[in-house]
Order: C-alpha cells, then structure tokens, then sequence
C-alpha cells in the first residue's frame, strides 16, 4: 500500500500507478509538497484522474489512463507511460522505455531515452529530442529544433534527415541573404522575397542559361560534323573487317568505339561537352532549395522574424507564415510551370519517345506542386511563383536575334522567334 507523509485521502492523490517508488505532488492541502512512496515490488492501487499536477515523478514502472499530466518539472524512469490525453509543460522526459496513446505532447525542453515514441497525436514545443529508438505514428511533429539518435522507423530517419538539410551552411546564408535585402531595402517581406528571387536569377541563373545556349549551339553545329565523319569510319572499319575477318559484332564494337574517341576530340577541340550544358541545373536546383528552405525556417513559430513574416504580405496572402487558403498561387505556380513545359515542347519538331515520357513526366510534376504548395507557407509558395515567372521571362528573352548575335551562336536560329513560337501554340492547342 501507498506510505504518504502527511494526511492525503485516496481522492485527493488519484495516481493510476503501479511501483511508484517516488512521486512529489503540488497540491494545496494540509501538508503541501507530499511525497508517495513505495518499495519497487509494492503493489499500488489503481484509481482513476484526470488531473496530476506533479513536479518530481520518477522511477515509476507503469503511469497509465492519465487524463492530463502537466507541470512537471521532470519526469524520469518511467518504464511506460500511455494513454494520457495530454502531457505538458515537462521541463525534462527522459529514461521512458515507451510512451504511446498520447493524444498531445507539448511544451517539453527535452526529450531523450525513449525507447518508442508511438500514437502521439501532436508532438511541439520540443526543444531536444534525442535517443528515441522508434518513432512511430506521430500526427503533426513540429518546433523540434533538434532531432537526433532516432532508430530504425522511417518517420524518424526522413525528419533527421529533413532537419539536418534545414540547418545546413547553404540555407543559413539564404537566410541571411534575405534578411539583408529586407532591412537594406526596408521593403515589405512580400516584396523584398520578390527582388530577392530576381536578383538571384538574373545575377547567378541568366549568364549561366546563355552559357549552357553556347555549349548546345556548339554541339549542335558538330552534328553535320560527326555525320559525315561517322559515314568514313564506317566504311574504313568495313574494310578492316574483311582484311582481318572481323564478325559482324566486331565490326559493330570497334565502330563504335572509334567514334566516341572522334566524338570526344571534337568536344575537345570546340570546348563543348554537352555535361557543361548541365551546369545550369546543378547550381539552380540547390539554390531553389535552399532558399524554399530558408524562408521555412523564417516562418517557424519560433523563429525571430515570425511576426514580421506574418504581417508582411499583401493582397489575399497578408499572412506569410501561413499557406495560402485560396488556392491563387498553387493554381498560378501551376500554370507558369505548364506555360514553360509547353514552350519547350514546341521547340522539339519530331520528339523521341525519351523526350515524350520526360515532357509528360514534368507536366505531372507540375500539377502535383499546385497541392503542395497549398501546404506550405506562403512566403514559399510566393518564392516558387516567383521564380518560375523569372525563369520564363529568361527564357523568352535568351530566344531574341539579338542575344544571339551577341552570344555569337553557330547553329541557325529564327529571326522571328516570338511570332514562330505564338504561332506554333496557336497550331497546336487552338486548331
């Protein structure tokens, strides 16, 4: 049975526990402050609560059918704790072998030692939460600015993951970056994400789009090149074959092999391998991330510029910390993505089968991000549309005779490339 210091009534202490060896409770009575205590092997009675302001709860075996658990100072050794509707204002969780059926945990500095972390409706508020083997099951895991030594669960692993990409060196900078362009600028957050994004873009993405127009252009101009050129090593190799009597997949090997050698010395000697086209995605793609990031991480609740953030929008998405509940830039970031797919469709006269499944493939990418960013901060959803709308722009600015002149481009272009282009849409998806 129960040893209480003090006079408590069985309705006053109402803990549904097994073993408990210690427990100090801050209730208003008699003797304030009074201390349960029981051998580990004691048998306690178990009664029913639905409130247990407790400061000190440790080196319980079982706590169980708890209604609502708050204002504990720490709460450690506790072998399972379940089916508490809400834990909260824990300053320290540690040493709990398994905590599940927990509709709300929140407001805990740390978190550590759980051996599984399961059915937690909403888990916020955390600052630490270290050395959880499983996690499992969680609704809405959100304000846990350190999530470390997660087991095997896949949930765990994706949110580590997640979290050590948003605390990375490139989105920090980002971060920075749009700090300083907002109080250098001392534009409204809408706007100052607005310039961040052309600045970036035209600054950084634009030279390195007419670069990698140059290298398509040079390859493009080797293509009657290599044709004939490919034309004489097929006979020179047929008539190899019949002074060494080479079979037919011979004859096929040592073609091949020869005009990838001549395909490379021209590469070589134009500087134009076509991997240098590709520069333009490995520097767009990480910058698109981790300013996505970036403006996540300013939208938080806990971070400084939160408030600022959320009173500096405009139009219908004056809150930038939240998504946008009206649907007007998912359907906009949609659209501009098709518009841009679509230009490039038109370019392709006779396309692959390849090219067809890519262009398909980038079509329905671009409808599911409608939804998405429906889920995210609006700040995000803006930085997308945003970008996006640039990156058209570039795209349509790189097709004039101009630009080619200067860029000093070796394969044919129109002289009329807007009007060609208006046209072929018009053939194509109004006839």
């Amino acid at each position: 049975m129960l040893s209480v210091a003090g006079s408590l009534r069985t309705s006053v202490l109402q803990l549904p526990v097994r073993g408990v060896c210690s427990a100090t409770f801050n209730r208003k009575s008699s003797a304030p402050g009074h201390t349960c205590t029981a051998p580990p092997s004691a048998g306690c009675p178990a009664v029913c609560c639905h409130m247990l302001p407790v400061r000190t709860l440790s080196a319980v075996r079982g706590l169980s059918n708890v209604g609502t658990l708050s204002g504990a100072g720490t709460l450690s050794g506790v072998g399972t704790l379940s089916g508490v509707g809400t834990l909260s204002g824990v300053g320290t969780l540690s040493g709990v072998r398994r905590l599940s059926g927990v509709g709300r945990l929140s407001g805990v500095g740390r978190l550590s030692g759980v051996g599984r972390l399961s059915g937690v409706g909403r888990l916020s508020g955390v600052g630490t939460l270290s050395g959880v083997g499983r996690l499992s099951g969680v609704g809405t895991l959100s304000g846990v600015r350190r999530l470390s030594g997660g087991g095997h669960d896949d949930s765990a692993g994706a949110a580590g993951w997640y979290s050590s990409l948003s605390d990375s060196a490139p989105v920090h900078l980002s971060e920075h970056f749009l700090v300083s362009v907002q109080q250098m600028s001392g534009l409204p957050w809408w706007l100052s994400i607005v310039v961040a994004t052309l600045s970036v873009r035209t600054l950084i993405t634009l030279p390195l789009a007419a670069y990698q127009m140059v290298i398509i252009s040079k390859v493009e101009a080797l293509q009657a090149e290599i044709s004939e050129l490919a034309k004489r090593l097929r006979y020179e190799v047929s008539v190899r074959a019949r002074e060494r009597g080479w079979t037919e997949k011979e004859c096929r090997f040592q073609f091949k092999k020869n005009l990838r050698r001549i395909v490379s010395q021209l590469y070589v000697r134009d500087n134009c391998h076509p991997f240098k086209a590709s520069v333009l995605v490995w520097v767009q793609l990480p910058l698109w991330i981790s300013f996505s990031l970036a403006l996540r991480n300013l939208s938080l609740d806990q971070s400084a510029l939160h408030s600022d953030l959320a009173a500096g929008g405009a139009l219908w998405f004056s809150d930038l910390t939240s998504p946008d509940s009206t649907w007007i830039l998912p359907v906009c970031l949609g659209l501009i993505n098709l518009l841009i797919v679509e230009v490039f469709s038109l370019q392709r006269v006779n396309p692959s089968r390849l090219q067809k499944t890519v262009t398909n493939f980038i079509r329905a990418f671009s409808v599911l991000m409608i939804p998405i960013a429906a889920t995210v901060p609006s700040s995000m959803a803006l930085y997308w549309f945003t970008s996006s709308l640039v990156g058209f722009s570039h795209n349509l600015f790189l097709r004039s005779p101009t630009i080619h002149k200067i860029l000093k481009l070796r394969s044919h272009r129109s002289d009329s490339p807007y009007r060609d282009l208006l046209s072929a849409f018009i053939t194509k998806y109004c006839r």
